[in-house]
């Protein structure tokens, strides 16, 4: 596995990275090991998680069930691994949040924990205990809280890579008028500013009139073009795996943000490519994602070892200049 620089941090990880959101619940813990061996072993060192995962899982938990499973995991590995995990997504208040046997997501966005001094002071120290770790290598906040000042949230998490808990930092879910202040208060103070990004992206371009602080719009990728100290982690890169079956499209709600007559026109170029080299969709999104400028880290979260399998395949996918100029130019 080839590694990228992570912005200009000097910082080597892995031109996949490997998300473990599910890893401890929706995934047990042989497979997940198996998975993140798998990983290890293939030159991958880019592992991601957050201490809220992953609390929808079952009613009553409240989370960190992948950071107690990867600090079990990173014993004698931690040298080997670029750790990232999150904070200010947390749901302590759970009180009437699951109604038939689902979580209310609307009521649970009410309810994050925030970004405040205290709480991130508090998440990161949690997070070490259960991560088994003095240090991650990137504390992100998960979800940006525009009810805690921004010089709070910074001088805090000065404060933490101060301290050594964190030697980077970065942001996710987060608009880019927000970003580009964060960018501004870090320089004028000398607070470390964010080398990371993680937003949600895909091939596939988000529906006119949509209204999303998690989904990277043109405007973003304009923004990351002209600021390349900046990585944009991609999360959620093949919807689910949707690009696959036209029938798993159908009524998905992975689909919500993206379906119309632009995403037909890509759907369609995607099959075409990926029908003219003998490789998945989800595939060539992938590969196609792995080609894009700025540096782009797509962030890969399979729940099974073949979804692991197909995804790290990707990686041999070629598509050559012509495939991605088309795939460039399709849609409505």
């Amino acid at each position: 596995m080839k590694t990228v620089e992570l912005g200009r941090t000097g910082e080597q990880v892995s031109q996949l990275a490997l998300g473990a959101m599910i890893m401890g619940t929706s995934t047990d813990e042989p497979t997940s090991v198996e998975m993140l061996d798998r990983y290890l072993d293939a030159g991958g060192n880019f592992v991601d998680t957050a201490n809220c995962y992953c609390w929808w899982s079952r009613e009553g938990s409240l989370g960190g069930e992948s950071e107690e499973l990867l600090g079990r995991w990173l014993a004698g590995r931690r040298d080997r691994v670029f750790l990232a995990t999150k904070g200010s997504a947390m749901v302590w208040d759970q009180q009437g949040l699951w109604r038939d046997g689902q979580p209310d997501w609307p009521l649970a966005r009410t309810r994050f924990e925030g970004a405040g001094a205290a709480t991130l002071t508090k998440a990161i120290d949690d997070s070490l205990r259960r991560l088994r770790t003095d240090h991650v290598d990137l504390y992100y906040v998960h979800v940006d809280d525009r009810g805690t000042p921004l010089e709070e949230t910074l001088e805090a998490l000065a404060g933490i890579v101060a301290a050594g808990k964190a030697r980077h930092i970065g942001w996710s879910n987060v608009r880019t008028w927000r970003l580009e202040r964060i960018r501004q208060l870090c320089a004028a103070n000398g607070w470390p500013a964010p080398v990371a990004l993680q937003q949600q992206h895909t091939y596939l371009r988000p529906k006119a009139g949509l209204d999303s602080a998690s989904i990277v719009d043109g405007e973003q990728l304009d923004y990351l073009r002209a600021h390349d100290d900046l990585s944009l982690v991609a999360y959620s890169p093949i919807l689910k795996g949707v690009y696959d079956s036209a029938a798993k499209r159908a009524g998905h709600w992975a689909m919500d943000n993206y379906e119309g007559p632009d995403a037909q026109a890509r759907l369609a170029a995607v099959a075409q490519v990926a029908a003219e080299i003998g490789v998945t969709a989800n595939q060539v999104v992938l590969a196609w994602l792995l080609r894009q400028s700025p540096t782009m880290i797509p962030l890969v979260g399979p729940r099974t070892l073949e979804q692991y399998e197909t995804a790290y395949a990707a990686l041999d996918v070629v598509l050559s200049d012509e495939q991605v100029a088309r795939l460039d130019a399709a849609g409505a």
